[in-house]
């Protein structure tokens, strides 16, 4: 007889095993009280388009300072921000820029990126962000997708506008200056039109891919992007008191919502880098700021973590004593000083983009710092689950159900429990742009969306990821092996600086890049460098395999000189290493892997705020 507990038990003797498990789900669906309050403030009732964000926050906030440089260049208040956006959008609308035209944004952070998306989206435009890793090919490629008719362009990133595209454009505006670098007479008709956006109004076009010419575009709408900044609310309470410090790219759905929209949505102020964010840079700006809220990728706070914090403690007696003696007096004095490294009053730090590594998770929650992590996709405008704040954390876990978003899991195996997650709600794409083929695969007639994750739900309703189905090796016996679980158990291994597990011909290999004190590629001598490979190469197969379950050890190990090519949230693009091309049959499998890849590459997998 098999006894299911949830409040109250169920016998049952003779089901099989998938209805055991619909069971199972219906009784769990019944017990799960939803933890989010249900009353609403007028500002989530009435801001359902981007229009009304501005609008409601304009007044509101009006003299408050809505955005700026960490030095304090392009500062604009919540009113100058509303004032300027409008005088942009009239200026647009004067070269014929109408309602339902395209305006790219191809920029790196600054407060003028904020306000050309708004200049756009809030008058019935569709933004189209790019990103600014994107080659001069994906460039192309998107913007002959998306038939864009603007583009607002940093002056660092002008050598990707290839001159035909230039040639193309009605209007080229310097994103720095906002001065117009191409405009004709002849355009200058004064025949654009705008229009107050409805909810379900496409807002903007993010691309998740543009490589191979068949470039992926996420329709999202002002319903999807604002139905985010409810459920950030709903997940970690921001005010107008708050500052917010922007590091991560904001074409990509995850800065762009939970940070620059968000700290918008709330009253508070969003500070931007004017250089890339080395450590040379962001340490003094944090100090200068003194952030509350940030948003980071995981690899961020690992470097952290592997490449100070561990081997501080391993070089001093004294703190690797207190690790075995005295662990939780040595965790609270290390969280303390790291919040401070952060400026001091740092009260949020949301993780995401990829999985967390566990350990690196375990020290987070020792040392009391303030993350949370989550999970969601550009495909649902980013959030699906999250950590709220006020509740207790789970190691590994993403978090339960975001605000309004429906979670199911489909094809569930019956002895672990884990299936493929899908999910509903206003947080889901309207579909990819001219491509209903591909909106099919992932989008049914009810409105659930595949999101391509496999995981599992404990009994409390929180979510945890198991991999990506794409990623997922069949083993010899059938079971399934997880390579990012393996790749976890690389990656705490000492000098160890990134890892990447996948098939070879039936045998599982290890391609593992170490640190640069561990392996100095150019200053070895060649039999010297040679016998240190092979001596690494060992103590890492002996150490996983010594870890790992049976079905999980490697047979090979390969040693990288390179680092992996990496997506914009700083996830390795797997499907470039893959090595089954070499027959006809293995390169139209990869082919397919890549396109597959391709289709869930800004998965942010496991982590959002």
């Amino acid at each position: 007889m098999v006894v299911v507990e949830a409040r109250y038990y169920v016998e049952a003797r003779y089901y099989h095993a998938s209805t055991m498990v619909k069971i199972m789900e219906i009784i769990m669906s019944k017990r799960i009280k939803s933890p989010y309050k249900e009353h609403k403030k007028y500002r989530e009732n009435y801001c359902n388009t981007l229009s009304k964000v501005v609008e409601y926050t304009s007044t509101k906030y009006t003299n408050r300072t809505m955005a700026q440089f960490v030095d304090g260049g392009q500062k604009y208040t919540y009113g100058s921000f509303r004032e300027k956006c409008i005088m942009l959008s009239t200026r647009m609308s004067r070269f014929g820029i109408s309602a339902g035209d395209k305006v790219a944004i191809l920029s790196q952070n600054m407060p003028n990126w904020t306000l050309a998306f708004f200049s756009a989206a809030a008058f019935g435009r569709v933004a189209i962000p790019i990103l600014p890793d994107s080659s001069e090919n994906e460039v192309t490629n998107i913007l002959n997708h998306s038939e864009s008719k603007v583009i607002f362009i940093s002056q660092r990133l002008r050598y990707k506008l290839s001159q035909e595209c230039f040639d193309k454009l009605t209007l080229v505006v310097d994103i720095e200056t906002l001065e117009f670098v191409k405009r004709r007479k002849e355009d200058f008709q004064c025949n654009g039109w705008t229009k107050e956006p409805q909810p379900d109004d496409l807002a903007a076009i993010l691309y998740t891919s543009g490589t191979t010419g068949k470039a992926k575009g996420v329709m999202l709408s002002h319903r999807n992007l604002c139905q985010n900044l409810v459920a950030s609310f709903k997940a970690q309470p921001c005010y107008k008191t708050d500052r917010f410090l922007s590091i991560l790219p904001m074409a990509h759905a995850y800065e762009m919502c939970v940070s620059s929209f968000y700290s918008m949505y709330v009253g508070a102020c969003c500070y931007y880098l004017s250089k890339p964010p080395t450590p040379s840079l962001l340490i003094p700006a944090m100090q200068k700021v003194k952030p509350t809220i940030m948003l980071s990728v995981p690899l961020i706070i690992e470097k952290v973590y592997h490449n100070s914090v561990l081997p501080t403690i391993q070089k001093s007696r004294l703190l690797s004593w207190m690790d075995q003696h005295l662990p939780r007096l040595l965790y609270w004095f290390i969280g303390k000083k790291l919040v401070r490294t952060f400026g001091g009053k740092l009260r949020f730090f949301g993780v995401g983009g990829s999985k967390i590594d566990t350990k690196v998770e375990e020290f987070l929650i020792k040392s009391r710092f303030p993350y949370a992590v989550g999970y969601g996709l550009t495909e649902t405008a980013p959030l699906v689950c999250n950590v709220i704040v006020t509740k207790r954390k789970r190691l590994g876990s993403v978090g339960v159900a975001s605000y309004k978003v429906d979670i199911k899991l489909d094809n569930v195996d019956p002895k672990t429990g884990e299936g493929e997650l899908m999910c509903r709600g206003d947080n889901v794409m309207l579909g990819y742009y001219k491509d209903p083929e591909r909106t099919l695969k992932v989008l049914d007639e009810e409105g659930w969306f595949r999101t391509g994750d496999i995981g599992y739900m404990d009994k409390d309703g929180y979510y945890y990821l198991k991999g990506r189905l794409n990623n997922t090796i069949l083993g010899p016996s059938g079971e399934n092996i997880y390579p990012e679980e393996i790749e976890m158990v690389i990656n705490d291994i000492k000098g160890v600086d990134e890892s990447l597990v996948m098939e070879d011909n039936g045998s599982l290999v290890a391609l593992v890049k170490f640190q640069d004190y561990v392996l100095n590629w150019d200053q070895e001598r060649e039999d010297q460098l040679l016998e240190k490979i092979e001596s690494l190469k060992k103590s890492v197969q002996d150490f996983v395999n010594r870890t790992v379950g049976k079905n999980s050890k490697i047979d090979k190990v390969e040693v990288m000189k390179d680092p992996f090519e990496k997506t914009a949230t700083q996830k390795i693009r797997r499907f470039k290493y893959r090595k089954d091309t070499t027959t006809e049959e293995g390169a139209e499998k990869e082919k397919k892997l890549e396109e597959r890849e391709r289709d869930q590459d800004d998965a942010w997998a496991e982590s959002r705020p």
